[in-house]
């Protein structure tokens, strides 16, 4: 298999940011422009669900597009790149999943989960070892 590199996946990991924060900044606005109009909610209550809407499509894009038979998110394609099993067969949407919140931990390790990918023979990160993924060029 054609392992996907470090610098290819951290090209494709900015354009799903920029994807992320564009999409949930009209998601959010529309939401709390809604809430403000039809209910007597609070700033508070507003964020919160805000948030909580946020981590919802954060996490379906993801694991949505990368289990689909596209097999990668908006950024991953466009850099022709795509996430398999250890097989190369695609990934479940529960394996999809898994990697998606396994990227919490590769974050929280202070990005090394993430370089990771730049030193293992499989280019695998964190979250793709814990999740048994692999990302390969298309």
């Amino acid at each position: 298999m054609d392992y996907a590199g470090f610098w290819k996946r951290a090209a494709a990991a900015i354009i799903d940011c920029i994807i992320s924060v564009i999409g949930g900044a009209i998601i959010g606005i529309a939401f709390s422009i809604l809430m403000v109009t039809n209910s007597n909610s609070n700033l508070e209550t507003i964020q919160t669900w805000s948030n909580v809407i946020g981590i919802i499509i954060g996490w379906l894009y993801f694991t949505v597009m990368e289990s689909s038979p596209l097999q990668g998110t908006l950024g991953k394609m466009t850099l022709g790149i795509k996430v398999t099993d250890l097989h190369g067969h695609r990934i479940s949407f529960s394996r999809a999943t898994a990697r998606h919140f396994a990227k919490i931990l590769s974050t929280l390790l202070f990005l090394v989960g993430y370089l990771m990918a730049a030193f293992t023979k499989k280019k695998q990160a964190l979250h793709d070892m814990l999740a048994s993924c692999l990302v390969v060029n298309r």
